[in-house]
């Protein structure tokens, strides 16, 4: 049997994991790779390559890397690749209807969250945000809506206390590889399942603004959500500075959840060191915070550093 000739799409580091992973699968070729162009990026504003390509560069792949997909140009390159599927991870551009259908078996999706819940561009950051214990990959046959296909191919994991956007996002990468790679073996045989979209939420893409820490929720949820923030756009907050009156913005790495308030402490408050750690009040108890970034140093402090030199 000749090998199933694969057109991936996809853009970001999620995407390259997977691509790598269908690199490696002995049943199947890549044929192509369609990722999005160079873009400026970090503070020197250099134009960046986006990790796909770069990958596709090492593997000598034939790459196209258009502006949009809505063009002859994009079409031609999918026929000439003579692709059987088109995998689509991470792209982050709108995909016609044309190329959707421009394959035997269409265009298979892999989705970082247990669909219908989570649809949108951020479902790893929200499901932790949200305070999910259990996320997922989902792998699905794409149509018009927005990840509203039906389901090929589930596969859940935990979401650990501890877990960050970050470390999610690296397991369900290689999650989403193994997922997908499985459900191509049985491309001729598997059957989707459509979704309920009475049970569909959305993730919508995060902004600088989304890293707002509110401190009058409970310890857990300030957790949760400096976890799902993390590393971008980062967890942060305005603090008055008791010597002098001045606002200052202050970056939260993840942290711990503390012991209860034992008085009356507004909330967003530093209130002292506990061993190696800066207590900042909640509703409830304390968040035991090791990781402060105040706007104006050039790097992170200690909390025994941010102590002495700020408090």
């Amino acid at each position: 049997m000749s090998k199933l000739r694969v057109l991936f799409l996809g853009t970001p580091d999620f995407a390259a994991v997977i691509l790598r992973k269908l690199l490696d699968w002995p049943q199947g070729s890549v044929a192509g790779v369609i990722t999005q162009p160079d873009r400026k990026a970090g503070r020197g504003r250099k134009m960046t390559p986006p990790p796909v390509k770069v990958l596709a560069q090492e593997y000598g792949l034939h790459m196209l890397q258009p502006e949009t997909l809505q063009s002859k140009q994009a079409l031609d390159f999918i026929q000439k690749t003579r692709a059987d599927v088109l995998v689509v991870a991470a792209y982050g551009l709108m995909i016609p209807r044309a190329i959707l259908s421009a394959t035997r078996y269409g265009a298979l999706n892999v989705h970082a969250s247990l669909l219908p819940r989570y649809r949108g561009a951020a479902p790893i950051q929200r499901a932790i945000i949200n305070g999910e214990t259990v996320t997922g990959i989902s792998i699905i046959q794409m149509e018009a809506g927005l990840d509203s296909g039906p389901v090929l191919n589930q596969k859940a994991m935990a979401i650990g206390q501890e877990d960050t956007a970050q470390t999610l996002h690296d397991q369900l990468a290689v999650l989403g590889g193994d997922c997908l790679t499985q459900t191509l073996e049985n491309i001729t045989s598997v059957r989707g399942i459509p979704q309920d979209d009475r049970l569909a939420t959305y993730a919508p893409k995060l902004s600088k603004e989304d890293g707002l820490i509110n401190w009058n929720l409970e310890a857990h949820r300030v957790h949760a959500h400096i976890r799902g923030v993390f590393p971008w756009p980062g967890a942060f907050f305005f603090w008055k500075r008791p010597r002098d009156g001045k606002t200052i913005r202050l970056g939260i790495f993840p942290g711990a959840i503390g012991p209860r308030l034992e008085k009356d402490i507004p909330p967003g408050e530093p209130a002292g060191l506990q061993g190696e750690a800066l207590r900042i009040s909640c509703l409830d108890r304390y968040y035991l915070v090791k990781t402060i970034q105040p706007a104006s140093s050039g790097r992170p402090l200690t909390a025994r550093e941010f102590s002495r030199g700020y408090i």
